[in-house]
């Protein structure tokens, strides 16, 4: 077994010196469940001890947080003008097939949720971390840091400690949800910093289709911080799909740990979409705990302006006959910058492990850059393992074929994008989210000259 993947901080004196949060232990929510708290407690120890992380720390060599204003951030409160009519509309349609079978809406504190009564009465609970913790309180200390620790990094240690909201979904033994689950948090006011925490966890036997989306508009001449912990169990034999998806508006900076266990004979289906934000740090981890757990990550993301995105994977093999397939893929133009640095890491006595990971980038300006970072780390004999990344520009072939048959240059290679992410639209089962991934290449292609 493997510890959960930890940062390592550099406690040197010019760290010392740095700016920090101006937040209070008097700012943790209090619940009626000793274990919460506890945990709550821990974690802002950790929080108050921990340095930001800057580019001397491993895990953030190629993210520079020296332009985030720290000092100038406060909790959001009543006091964030966000409100939940300002959601778009087309953000409020489903993705995935079917109707939604419950949905929260989540936007400063206006809190609005609807569970199909049929699943509520199967023992069903989705619904807002708030309402959680005041209502089923021993269901949300079955997983709350137990997967996503505190001492994983300043953010996560920050909401874990300071989570305002959030969502919790339990699913009971044998239950399956035949119409999607679809969660949405909005809005990100300048100055504020915005924590939430996502905890999902299934029995033995169980079965869902979770669409989670966070989005805002932009707003000028300031900053805002969001930081979020998701954590996830899919137990024996269950099943799960989770839709993850980020459009924050270009003044977000944005940060997320998030780590979901597979137990045996469990899988999950992991969608990334990445579209927004100004800076955007997010550790992604598939722990496959038990004998036939599988897992595949599919990523999509498309990066233009000065936006920053870095991605850190790992895939941990950590029982024998486990699976795992891990395939991302960016576009970036404008002098735009993507990191993606993923593992697959096999533990002693893991055979029978059949993991792969393929990062692919596409350069559609001069300026813009992409590190692609593979690795492998193998401890058992008996596996299969095989990893590759490539970062290239649009082919000059491929643009000569198409404008040989009478299509003009900037459509060609418009075509030649929508092509590059084909495979990764296949992976996606749901025409809502592959539409919503479309649009947003249209959108981003739009400002793109060639």
């Amino acid at each position: 077994m493997i510890e959960n993947t930890q940062v390592i901080i550099n406690k040197s004196k010019s760290r010392s010196e740095n700016k920090d949060f101006n937040f209070s232990k008097d700012q943790i929510r209090i619940t009626s469940s000793e274990v919460i708290n506890s945990y709550r407690d821990k974690a802002w120890e950790s929080f108050s001890k921990t340095f930001i992380p800057t580019i001397k720390d491993d895990p953030w060599r190629r993210t520079d947080l020296r332009m985030l204003k720290v000092d100038r951030f406060e909790l959001a409160t009543s006091n964030d003008s966000t409100k939940k009519d300002t959601i778009p509309s087309n953000l409020l349609k489903p993705l995935a097939d079917g109707e939604h079978g419950g949905q929260i809406l989540i936007s400063g504190n206006d809190v609005r949720s609807y569970l199909d009564p049929a699943l509520e009465g199967q023992g069903v609970i989705f619904t807002d971390l708030l309402t959680a913790e005041l209502k089923y309180p021993q269901l949300v200390e079955k997983i709350i840091g137990k997967i996503v620790e505190p001492s994983e990094g300043k953010f996560a240690a920050m909401t874990g400690a300071l989570a305002q909201n959030g969502v919790f979904l339990y699913v009971p033994k044998n239950i399956t949800i035949e119409s999607p689950l679809h969660s949405l948090i909005w809005g990100s006011t300048i100055d504020f910093a915005n924590t939430t925490h996502v905890m999902v966890y299934l029995e033995g036997g169980a079965s869902v289709t979770y669409v989670h989306e966070v989005a805002s508009d932009t707003e000028t001449n300031g900053q805002s911080l969001q930081s979020s912990n998701i954590e996830m169990y899919v137990g024996p034999g269950s099943s799960l799909r989770f839709v993850e998806l980020q459009s924050w508006g270009r003044h977000v900076w944005n940060f997320t740990h998030e780590r979901v266990n597979v137990d045996r004979n469990g899988s999950v289906d992991w969608i990334f979409g990445a579209i927004g934000g100004h800076l955007t740090k997010n550790f992604a981890e598939l722990n496959l705990i038990a004998d036939g757990a599988s897992g595949k990550m599919s990523g999509f993301y498309f990066t233009d302006q000065d936006q920053h995105l870095d991605y850190d994977s790992q895939q941990n093999h950590l029982a024998p006959h486990t699976t795992s397939d891990l395939l991302f893929k960016g576009a970036l133009v404008e002098k735009s910058r993507s990191v993606w640095q993923g593992m697959i890491y096999v533990a002693p006595g893991a055979d029978k492990t059949d993991g792969y990971q393929a990062n692919r980038n596409l350069l559609l300006s001069r300026d813009a850059r992409a590190d692609s970072i593979p690795g492998l780390e193998i401890l058992a004999d008996d596996v299969r393992c095989t990893h590759g990344a490539t970062v290239g520009k649009i082919d000059a072939d491929q643009i000569f074929y198409l404008m040989a048959r009478g299509i003009p240059r900037l459509e060609a290679e418009r075509l030649i994008v929508e092509g590059f992410f084909d495979p990764i639209m296949q992976r996606i089962p749901f025409e809502g989210v592959r539409e919503r991934f479309q649009q947003s290449i249209t959108d981003k292609m739009k400002a793109y000259t060639g």
